[in-house]
């Protein structure tokens, strides 16, 4: 199942890349096939070859976007009225058994950045953290087993980057 949940700032990101990948990308590759084209034997052309490769690539991830931007809910997480438990938006500071401190924020599946403590919806992580409160110990499934986790805080007005 995929959850159409974007934050705001993920929206207008994926929308940024829509509008590079229109009026800026794909007007150039299309500029370099047509110029490639002029040179005659298409077979062994390369600018041509790899420009309509890479047009397909562009025309296939303008429609992903495109549906995902329509079809998107928009949640701002500073709107959360709820903020003792985790929910979509919120940003969770947990320590490991291990002692290891992390802070993630928990966004839509589009927008995830795990290098910036974004991490997915329908993550393993953030399903085991919805709906826990501050203290709470929460069992992860990782591929090398069962590992615990305790909430230390939970904020709805962070953004992670």
């Amino acid at each position: 199942m995929s959850l159409p949940y974007i934050t705001p700032w993920g929206y207008e990101r994926l929308k940024q890349e829509l509008l590079t990948l229109l009026h800026k990308e794909r007007p150039k590759i299309v500029e370099i096939v047509s110029w490639a084209a002029e040179n005659g034997d298409r077979s062994e052309n390369g600018d041509y070859l790899y420009g309509k490769k890479r047009l397909r690539e562009i025309d296939r991830r303008v429609r992903f976007l495109s549906k995902r931007l329509e079809n998107a809910q928009i949640i701002n997480p500073i709107d959360q009225q709820n903020r003792e438990q985790v929910f979509f938006g919120a940003t969770v500071r947990y320590v490991t058994e291990d002692d290891i401190e992390r802070i993630v924020m928990i966004v839509g599946q589009d927008e995830a950045i795990t290098e910036q403590g974004q991490i997915s919806l329908v993550s393993p992580i953030a399903k085991a953290l919805m709906r826990a409160r501050i203290g709470d110990e929460v069992k992860i499934q990782t591929p090398i087993g069962e590992k615990y986790i305790e909430i230390l805080e939970i904020t709805y007005d962070a953004i992670l980057e």
